[in-house]
């Protein structure tokens, strides 16, 4: 079985699931707190319901709300959720970015994911042997000028959604600080089981990834949603990014960041699902000259040795989340 481990599953609509069962493929759903999204609640009650009748093939994980952080009983109300979540069988607990990049104090001051008030929250997590999947900042594209993003769909994405764009908000913590707040919790909590989402945000240079992954010897990083950023870094550095999978082929896993919702439409649904499966595969086990939507220009796929693709498509997520 190969495992996406980075889906959201926000719809009682079975369809994915039963292309899961098809192709072999299991799925991790991540529970966030996301405007748009249903609440934690209903995510958590969704994925409970559906891992009964689908077992192995879906695993999920948990988060808290910041929608009353600063409020009396925050903290024990986001305790308490964790709790419940895992004896309801929740493998893990999620870390957004609207910590650093949203939420603001009385005094009108962004709150940060070092923040003493998260601080019970991590030495809970420290102390049961929790692992946090934290989504900490964005690309650094997101901080950029249009004209010197490295990637289309960064481009069309801020191009359209020009509030979420940072280059444009300046009042806003930077690309930097987020990461740094990030890292100096983990500094503090150094038995923390952690895996950075999107490429702990530094997919813009797998050397950047490699030095974080080597200064937190208990960190992972999935691939959701930042592939074509690898794809782009192969067009110049086709050895340096083949070379950062091989070194680190023990803590890579894959995940597509794939949502299915109440309004998703499911009468294309396979055929989408086959390309996007098959585009990465593609990437990662042949060396042939190809293209992606998100990527100017051709380049060659990595071509990695079996033992490889299998840690990344399965052994490193079912270690890292003990499914």
């Amino acid at each position: 079985m190969k495992i996406d481990a980075h889906i959201h599953y926000n719809s009682t609509k079975t369809n994915l699931l039963e292309y899961g069962v098809k192709k072999d493929i299991g799925y991790l759903s991540i529970v966030t707190d996301v405007p748009g999204f249903p609440s934690v609640d209903d995510q958590l009650k969704t994925v409970v319901n559906l891992k009964k009748a689908y077992g192995d093939y879906l695993n999920f994980t948990t988060t808290f709300s910041c929608r009353a952080w600063g409020s009396q009983k925050w903290l024990e109300t986001s305790l308490n959720t964790i709790k419940k979540s895992l004896d309801m069988g929740a493998i893990g607990v999620k870390i957004w970015k609207n910590i650093g990049m949203s939420i603001q104090d009385k005094n009108g001051h962004y709150v940060m994911i070092d923040h003493p008030s998260f601080e019970p929250i991590f030495k809970y997590l420290e102390e049961n042997d929790v692992v946090v999947l934290g989504h900490n900042g964005e690309p650094r594209n997101c901080w950029l000028p249009m004209d010197e993003m490295t990637v289309e769909s960064d481009r069309d994405y801020f191009a359209a959604h020009p509030e979420y764009h940072m280059y444009l908000h300046p009042e806003i913590p930077d690309y930097d600080q987020q990461l740094e707040a990030r890292n100096k919790v983990l500094k503090r909590h150094p038995k923390l089981r952690f895996v950075g989402l999107h490429l702990a945000s530094l997919e813009w240079d797998v050397a950047k990834v490699a030095a974080w992954l080597d200064y937190h010897p208990l960190a992972m990083v999935d691939l959701a949603e930042r592939i074509c950023h690898l794809q782009y870094q192969t067009l110049t550095h086709w050895q340096k990014v083949y070379d950062f999978f091989i070194n680190y082929q023990d803590r890579i896993i894959y995940g597509t960041d794939f949502i299915m919702h109440h309004d998703q439409e499911v009468s294309g649904l396979n055929a989408y699902l086959d390309d996007r499966y098959q585009l990465d595969w593609d990437f990662f086990a042949k060396d042939n000259t190809m293209t992606a939507p998100e990527v100017k220009g051709t380049f060659k796929g990595l071509g990695l040795p079996p033992s490889v693709l299998q840690k990344i498509y399965t052994t490193n997520a079912k270690n890292t989340y003990r499914i």
